[in-house]
């Protein structure tokens, strides 16, 4: 059970700054404002404890701390919460992995992982109600009365937090734990989805938003290789939650009976808020190593934005693969993001290696100048003018 929970959360925490005035809080379908627990009850320690954690996680190197963005999302966060708002912090984690988590204390991390994936605000809007709806819905205090005994859960928070490193508060794996702890039911995760989903659709977006976050989510499983038709076993995200394609037809069926696909779902604004983050958040992608993932979900992306930077790291996501056809398919890519706006110096320096590789000498030092050209100081510059000296 411990080894779940610890991989539930498989990312660190980053810290989102607090703002309770970027937008008016709207009303929703959500119970008067929570009373902190009492400090001798199960619940109060525990919220004791995760305050002391949250504390150690504000120092955490993976801190996101851009305070434009740190704003936006606490600000949508805020604005679904409504009289919640003042209880809840938000905090962004990079991490490439999708997730977001609310433990009882109010403490709701999201990771970039997730934001790199949300096509619009109202999806990120269905996440963040999602898991206002765990918070609301009190679903961890319903879990530490399943606990057989105020001692069997101190025993299980210190050999969980113990075996985790929380409190060092150095390293992903030490932080990873904070948003893993709580593997809510199946039951709740069904619970969490309607509050979500009704909270957006009082926001003004459209509610079949929240169910193309899971279509989106399982369309990116099934590109990937290994494939088995069970979500759970390719995912750990997956893994305490409702089948995703199950999911996702639930809250397709009750979007129909709500506004559907009516309202913004503010596509652009979300874009530019994303935008400066946007390399970052693709370099990291790359490093998962889930290559059929990640073309699955440019493939998408491109729809939305089809500029010079999002076809380099097509590109890039093919190069990596490296299976038949993926170098000519790479090189396709990389031409496509010569031609846009917002091609990364580094696409010449992709494309002269594949160049080299395939014996093309001439082209690959004709790529290779363009890319010291626009990157004279590259951490990498002296190996490639290496190669220019040696003749290619």
């Amino acid at each position: 059970m411990l080894r779940r929970q610890f991989l539930t959360g498989c990312a660190c925490c980053g810290l989102l700054a607090r703002t309770q005035t970027l937008f008016a809080a709207a009303p929703g379908p959500l119970p008067a404002r929570l009373e902190r627990p009492e400090p001798g009850s199960d619940e109060g320690g525990l919220w004791s404890l995760l305050s002391r954690e949250e504390e150690r996680l504000k120092r955490s190197r993976f801190l996101l701390r851009d305070a434009a963005l740190n704003a936006y999302v606490a600000g949508l966060a805020c604005r679904l919460a409504g009289e919640h708002c003042p209880d809840i912090r938000v905090y962004i984690v990079r991490s490439p992995f999708f997730n977001a988590a609310m433990a009882p204390n109010g403490m709701l991390q999201v990771w970039t992982g997730l934001l790199l994936r949300m096509e619009n605000e109202a999806q990120l809007a269905a996440v963040l109600g999602h898991e206002i709806g765990h918070y609301v819905g009190r679903h961890s205090l319903e879990q530490l009365r399943d606990a057989k005994s105020r001692t069997a859960l101190g025993q299980f928070l210190g050999m969980a937090l113990g075996a985790a490193g929380v409190g060092a508060a150095g390293s992903l794996a030490q932080l990873a734990l904070l948003a893993g702890m709580f593997a809510y039911s199946r039951e709740h995760e069904r619970e969490a989805d309607r509050i979500g989903q009704e909270l957006i659709a009082t926001a003004g977006y459209p509610p079949i938003e929240a169910a193309k976050v899971w279509q989106q989510l399982v369309a990116e499983l099934k590109a990937e290789a290994e494939w088995s038709g069970d979500a759970s076993s390719r995912s750990i995200f997956f893994a305490s939650h409702p089948d995703p394609e199950e999911r996702s037809q639930a809250m397709a069926d009750r979007a129909a009976t709500m506004n559907g696909d009516g309202g913004d779902p503010a596509s652009a604004a979300y874009a530019g808020q994303v935008r400066g983050h946007r390399r970052q958040w693709l370099d990291d992608e790359l490093r998962r190593r889930k290559a059929g993932e990640t073309i699955a979900l440019l493939e998408r992306l491109l729809r939305q934005s089809d500029d010079g930077e999002m076809r380099f790291f097509l590109g890039e996501a093919y190069r990596l693969r490296a299976a038949d056809g993926d170098a000519s398919r790479a090189l396709n890519e990389y031409a496509a993001a010569e031609s846009r706006a917002d091609c990364p110096a580094e696409m010449f320096r992709s494309r002269g290696m594949l160049q080299r590789q395939a014996g093309d000498m001439a082209a690959a030092g004709t790529s290779f100048r363009r890319y010291l050209s626009l990157r004279p100081d590259a951490d990498d510059a002296e190996m490639i003018r290496s190669y220019l000296h040696e003749g290619i």
